[in-house]
Order: C-alpha cells, then sequence, then structure tokens
C-alpha cells in the first residue's frame, strides 16, 4: 500500500508539471509585441486595440498633426486614445483627465500642470502594456489607469480613476493626425445621464469625404455634460453644434477609487447603424471588459496560428508573428453589421447577399509583392472580401480603385495593381463568381481615360499617351507609369486567357512588353523619355526625378512579370554584376534608403531599398540569374539586418499597410511570389527560412489540401544554403513551386548546407 501510494504521489506531481508545462506553452499570439516599430512610424500603425481589419483602431495618439502622427515610442505622454487610425482617417478622442479645466489636448513639449497646460499627461513604458486586441496604460498626472480593447465596430475602454472630485471624460472631435482634416460639421448631444450621441463631417487629404458617427455609453451615469468649441466653454448642457474645433467632457466625481467603462459604436452610415454596431457586437459580452479581451485573443490567435513555426530564436518568432499581425491591422472594414455602407459618391448602399464586408485602405501598390500571398494562403475569405469591394465599387460607382481609403477614389501610387490580386484571386480559385464584371472593370482601368469621379480619382492617368506612344512621354506624367501599367496589362491578359478572350489575351499580352520602350537601348537602364521619342542625355541613375519613390538603378529591376525577359534584354552576365554589385554596396545602409522614400528631384547613391515597394524583390532576381545561392544569402541578411524586434527601428523603411511585414513572414518561411500570382504556372520562388520546421495550417473551405509543411533539415545561422530540394519525395529541378502544390498539401524537404551550391 505505502508503495502503491508514493507512486501515485510521483504520477500525480510528474502530471501536474507536465499540465502546468502544457498550460504555460507559448501561443502564436504571445509573440506579437505591438511596439515594435512604433518609433518614427505612419498613422497606421499603432499599439492599441483592434480586431482583424477593424473599423475601430482605438490607440493612443502623443504628437501634433504631423507626417507619421499619431503615437511615437520616443514621445514620453499622451493626449488622449482615438478610435480611427486608417490611411487618411482620423476622429473621436477620448481622454481622462482631472484637475484646471483645459480643452486642448496640449503638444509633447507644452506644461503637463498649471497655466498652458492641455490635458495630456505622462506616462512610464513600464506601466505601458500592448497585445492583439488589448491595450493598458497608467497617466501619471491624472492618475489614472487606462485599458482598450474592440470589436470590429466598437471600442471599449475601462477606465479606473483615483479620488477626485474633478475627474472628467474629454471627448474631441478634430485631433491632430497624419493627414490633416477639415471639421465641417459637427454636433455632440447628450441623450441621457449615461449616453451620448454625435457625429462629424470631416473631409481629408482632397479626395476622403467621410461623416463619422458615434453611439458612446457609460455604466455608470456621469455627473455633468459640458460642451467646448475652438478652446471655449460653450453653455449648453445638451448638444453642442459646430465645426473647425468642437469638443465635450463628463465628469466623474469620485471619493473612492473607481472604474468607469464606456462603449463606443461607430458607423460611417449614420447614428442608427451605429447603435446597431453597437448593439450586435456586443450581445454576448454586455459590459463585461475582460470577457471581451479574451475573445480578442482567441479571433487574433486564430489568425496567427494558421502557419504554426518550429526553430530559430525567440526573437525571431517575435519577428514573425508581429509582422504577421501587421499584415491585418492596417485594412479597415467600412460597412456596418448589416452590410451598409456610404459609397463613394456619398450615397447609402446595402451589401446585396454573397458579399460581407467592404474593405477600405491605403493602396495596393505593390501588394503583390508578398502580402497577397499571404492573404491567400491564410486568408483567403478575406481575400474574397477584397475583391467583392472591387466589384461593388465597380457596379455602384463606375470604377475600381487602388487605394479605397473611405471607400472612395483616392488616385495614390502608380498603375492600378488592386488587379493584380483580382486576377490572382480568379486564377487561384479562392473567387469563382463575377469573372465577367471583374473582367470588363480591369479592361475599363486599361482602356479608359480617367476623369475625376465622386471627388476622387480613379482609374490611370495618362493611359491613352501610354497606349499611343507605348510609354507615358516625361511632358505627361512619370517615366515609371509605363512599368507599372505593362504590369497591369499582363494581369489583363492573364483574365483574358482565363476567361477565353483570345484577341484580349493576344492584345494585352503583346502591350504588356511596353516595359521596354523606357529602357534605353546604348545603357539599358530605364530613362526618362519624351514625346518625340528621345532618352534624356546623360540621366542620372540615382536621381529619383521623372520616377515614384525610386531612382532609374531600382526601376530597371522592375518588370516584375517578365524577369527572364528583362534578363535577356540586359543580358545576364550584365544582369548578374549589377545585381551583385548593387546589393554589396547596400549591405552597409542595412539594404535601406529612406532618402529616395518621398524626396523628388533628389540623387543619392542607393541601390537595393528593401524600405519601399519597388524594390522588394531585389533579392529573389537572382533565382532567374543562375546564383540562387545569393537570393538565400542576401534574404537571410535582409531578415536579420534589416528587420529589428524594438521599437525604435522595427523595420527600416515605410510599413504601409503590411507589405513589409508580409516580406517578413513568407521570406522567413522561404517562399515568394514575384508576379503576384498571375503566371499560369502559379510560381513561388523558394529561398532559405530561417525556421526549421513551418506548417501552413489550409482553409478547407477553399483548398483540399489540409496542411502543407516546409522542413529544413540542419538549419542554422551558418547552414543557409539549399543543398536539395524535395516536393513529396521528388527531387526539385528548379528553385521554385507552384501555389497549387501548397494548396493541394504536403512537404516540401529543404537540405541545408553551409555551402553555397
Amino acid at each position: 500500500m505505502i508503495r502503491i501510494r508514493k507512486t501515485a504521489v510521483l504520477f500525480l506531481a510528474i502530471s501536474c508539471v507536465y499540465l502546468s508545462g502544457a498550460a504555460q506553452t507559448k501561443q502564436p499570439v504571445d509573440y506579437v509585441d505591438p511596439f515594435i516599430g512604433t518609433s518614427n512610424s505612419r498613422w497606421m500603425l499603432f499599439p492599441g486595440a483592434t480586431m482583424p481589419n477593424g473599423m475601430v483602431k482605438l490607440s493612443p495618439d502623443n504628437q501634433r498633426g504631423v507626417w507619421q502622427g499619431g503615437y511615437e515610442y520616443a514621445v514620453g505622454s499622451i493626449h488622449g486614445f482615438s478610435f480611427l487610425h486608417g490611411w487618411t482617417m482620423a476622429g473621436l478622442l477620448t481622454m481622462p483627465a482631472n484637475g484646471d479645466l483645459s480643452t486642448s489636448p496640449g503638444a509633447p513639449d507644452e506644461p503637463f500642470k498649471g497655466a498652458g497646460a492641455g490635458y495630456h499627461s505622462r506616462f512610464r513604458h513600464e506601466d505601458e502594456k500592448a497585445s492583439p486586441g488589448y491595450y493598458s496604460v497608467f497617466l501619471l498626472d491624472p492618475q489614472v489607469k487606462v485599458e482598450l480593447t474592440a470589436t470590429e465596430r466598437i471600442g471599449v475602454q475601462r477606465y479606473t480613476f483615483a479620488k477626485d472630485s474633478s475627474n472628467r471624460i474629454m471627448i474631441q472631435l478634430n485631433i491632430p493626425a497624419e493627414y490633416g482634416y477639415d471639421l465641417k460639421d459637427a454636433v455632440i448631444t447628450k441623450v441621457s445621464n449615461s449616453e451620448i450621441q454625435g457625429y462629424a463631417k470631416t473631409a481629408s487629404a482632397n479626395f476622403n469625404d467621410y461623416t463619422l458617427y458615434f453611439v458612446m455609453q457609460f455604466n455608470k451615469p456621469f455627473h455633468d455634460f459640458e460642451g467646448y468649441g475652438n478652446q471655449s466653454a460653450v453653455k449648453s448642457n445638451k448638444e453642442i453644434k459646430g465645426s473647425g474645433e468642437l469638443g465635450a467632457y463628463v465628469t466623474y466625481p469620485t471619493s473612492k477609487t473607481e472604474q468607469v467603462i464606456l462603449r463606443t459604436g461607430i458607423s460611417f452610415v449614420n447614428m442608427d447603424q451605429a447603435r446597431l454596431n453597437l448593439k450586435t457586437e456586443l450581445k454576448d459580452f454586455g459590459w463585461n471588459f475582460d470577457a471581451l479581451v479574451k475573445h480578442n485573443r482567441t479571433i487574433w490567435n486564430n489568425t496567427l496560428k494558421s502557419i504554426a513555426v518550429t526553430g530559430g530564436s525567440e526573437t525571431d518568432k517575435k519577428k514573425f508573428y508581429t509582422n504577421f499581425y501587421r499584415c491585418f491591422t492596417a485594412k479597415m472594414i467600412m460597412s456596418d453589421a448589416n452590410g451598409k455602407y456610404t459609397d463613394a459618391c456619398e450615397n447609402v448602399q446595402q451589401l446585396p447577399a454573397g458579399r460581407t464586408a467592404m474593405i477600405g485602405g491605403d493602396a495596393y501598390w505593390n501588394t503583390f509583392w508578398n502580402l497577397n500571398l499571404l492573404w491567400t494562403l491564410t486568408s483567403p475569405d478575406m481575400v474574397q472580401q477584397l475583391v467583392d469591394t472591387q466589384l461593388e465599387m465597380y457596379e455602384k460607382t463606375g470604377w475600381l480603385s487602388k487605394g479605397p481609403a473611405g471607400i472612395e477614389y483616392s488616385g495614390i501610387m502608380e498603375g492600378s495593381h488592386e488587379m493584380a490580386l483580382i486576377s490572382s484571386a480568379y486564377l487561384k480559385g479562392i473567387v469563382t463568381k463575377d469573372a465577367e464584371i471583374a473582367y470588363r472593370a480591369m479592361k475599363k482601368t486599361m482602356e479608359v481615360e480617367p476623369t475625376p469621379t465622386c471627388g476622387g480619382n480613379p482609374g490611370n492617368p495618362q493611359i491613352t499617351d501610354y497606349a499611343k506612344f507605348g510609354f507615358v512621354p516625361v511632358e505627361k506624367g512619370a517615366t515609371s507609369k509605363a512599368l507599372d501599367y505593362a504590369y497591369d496589362d499582363w494581369c489583363v491578359a492573364q483574365m483574358a486567357k482565363l476567361l477565353h478572350k483570345d484577341d484580349d489575351y493576344n492584345f494585352f499580352l503583346k502591350r504588356s512588353a511596353s516595359w521596354k520602350n523606357v529602357f534605353n537601348p546604348a545603357s539599358r537602364y530605364v530613362t526618362p523619355r519624351k514625346a518625340d521619342g528621345s532618352f534624356i542625355p546623360d540621366f542620372d541613375l540615382f536621381s529619383v526625378s521623372h520616377f515614384v519613390e525610386g531612382n532609374s538603378w531600382q526601376y530597371s529591376l522592375y518588370v516584375p512579370h517578365d524577369v527572364p525577359g528583362l534578363i535577356n534584354y540586359i543580358h545576364k552576365d550584365e544582369f548578374l554584376k549589377r545585381l551583385t554589385i548593387g546589393f554589396q554596396k547596400s549591405e552597409v545602409h542595412k539594404f535601406a534608403a529612406h532618402a529616395l522614400d518621398r524626396t523628388m528631384g533628389q540623387s543619392a547613391e542607393y541601390y537595393i531599398n528593401q524600405g519601399n515597394e519597388v524594390n522588394m524583390q531585389a533579392a529573389f532576381l537572382f533565382n532567374y540569374a543562375g546564383k540562387p545561392s545569393l537570393t538565400q544569402y542576401y534574404t537571410r541578411k535582409i531578415l536579420n539586418t534589416f528587420y529589428d524586434a524594438s521599437p525604435y527601428v522595427g523595420w527600416n523603411g515605410d510599413e504601409d499597410e503590411g507589405q513589409m511585414g508580409a516580406w517578413f513572414v513568407l521570406s522567413s518561411m522561404g517562399l515568394f511570389e514575384m508576379n503576384g500570382g498571375t503566371s499560369p504556372d502559379l510560381r513561388i520562388d523558394i529561398t532559405s527560412p530561417l525556421f526549421s520546421d513551418i506548417k501552413i495550417n489550409l482553409n478547407p473551405s477553399y483548398f483540399k489540401g489540409k496542411s502543407f509543411e516546409i522542413k529544413a533539415y540542419h538549419n542554422s545561422a551558418k547552414n543557409i544554403y539549399i543543398r536539395t530540394a524535395k516536393l513529396n519525395g521528388k527531387t526539385l529541378k528548379g528553385n521554385h513551386i507552384s501555389f497549387k502544390d501548397i494548396v493541394n498539401g504536403g512537404k516540401l524537404e529543404l537540405y541545408m548546407s553551409a555551402a553555397a551550391n
């Protein structure tokens, strides 16, 4: 009996240790650090709470209305928590405060107490926490703990106030943001002692007109409701109206520590829709803040665990899942819970059956490296929504949109590379319906000169000049347009082929070779060309004049749909020499060239620029030039040196809306899609993965395979070269596989070595 008892006790102890270890196993969501890259970052890159592609992006702000405004990690204060962090979109900020009343948020270099102080507050990073769907911070000046969480269209905040008779919550509709905006008309109304509502009609970025409606409910009645406009008190305890600057505050005098919860539903349609969103999305949570945080964790973990990685360092995993997370935080659902939305002409529309969401955001400029591939592998349902958004816009307002922020026609960036997303989605079988509608829309984009529509700029400007000359003359527009338009031609050609439109296929395929028309035959570099056919003589290869966020040297590598043709045109040896020198000279800069991001007319001897979209394919070009070992060497270098795990770097460039994140995720898996999934073979290039074991869990509603595994044997920091590769047991003869190989399920085995093969 004694022996049995001892055995039982030992078994119980071992079991407890095992269960404890299992309970502590990290989930993908646990590796995400939302603070990475939040210094010197864009408005759309924030540490606050959101759901995948959420309309609400509830996050702290602490800068003036400046480029790369919003949250700056290096600033030790916060002036409020705002609900929108979409490209060109901002509005509705709340902030707990007490002491002397101030109706100005205050800037980082302004006082925190006394005369001239704003309602901003200092904080310490050790008192700040963030994880997917949750953010918290302790504000030192009002002595308030702030916690944030969200659903897709609702922001929920929990404020823990200390004892103070002057406690208040500020609500402001005009706030500092990356893109300045005009508050045309605004109203804040007291509905009851526990609810307010309002709206703000806004104009932003010369194309984006939107009205933000909100309903804000409090779990405890407030004491007073007061308004202010243009930083002056407004004599009204019921409703405040105005333009320019408008805000209100409610008071919560406390005699002990007390928690107040705010839940705010928003809509871009009307007030009833904001209330509907609030009711619909909180029906299972009520006022249970912690339950909603837990729900967020589950939603995000389900998204992130579609890819499981083993091996590599803890830092590698942190970078991997944080970059993965960023691929789903910047796009923005613009339709309500019942499918209503406001279109580009400011008309209210209802999504038809079968279409579930309108998703807006920044341009699709080069998301085909590699954001489109990541989405198609891990979130095909989202790809369906993105395509549906484009088709809905075409049907309701006449055009596709290259950057549908606010479901508008931004006209931002070059080409119309939403067509790469659409074409790829159909070629991969993710989207099957409305193909004829999609093709008509794509063809119109490549044939019709656009005119302003609904206050925005759709289509491809100078497309008729491109059709006439075979390039865009410098008198008409940027030289780089021809390269973007040639790729768009290719995407339309592939869609035409899919639909058996042979004449169109032949026409657009032939015109997709127009990229050659901007290469100077003497130098075999892209060179600005005049309407008379002459090239600008002695053109500086490192000047960004006549190019968009890049230079001639970089754009001379930019033919994503015909890399073999490009290599043949330049000549293989010369191409390889250029590429090798470019990488060798760029390594000291960690493959970043910030100087070329936006400054027009500047010349600087920068070659590879991983930090901007034009050049993010460069390392994979070695695969096509007979030197795959250099692809493997330089992709590893970029993963380890360009990408960081700190708030102060994160990415050595402009992480617009997930493209740089997607590059890290897929390249660290050893994958890259050169032409955006628009070739008949759906080619995916292979490189050296960071991890020894990678498993992609496939969505059974879209793909017949259950999972695809990538095994890298003997993988290490030294063993970065692929000696042999096998797909489902058969030795590969090339440096690529097909998208179909992945989604059919199976295994890619890579045998790694320290010696280049």
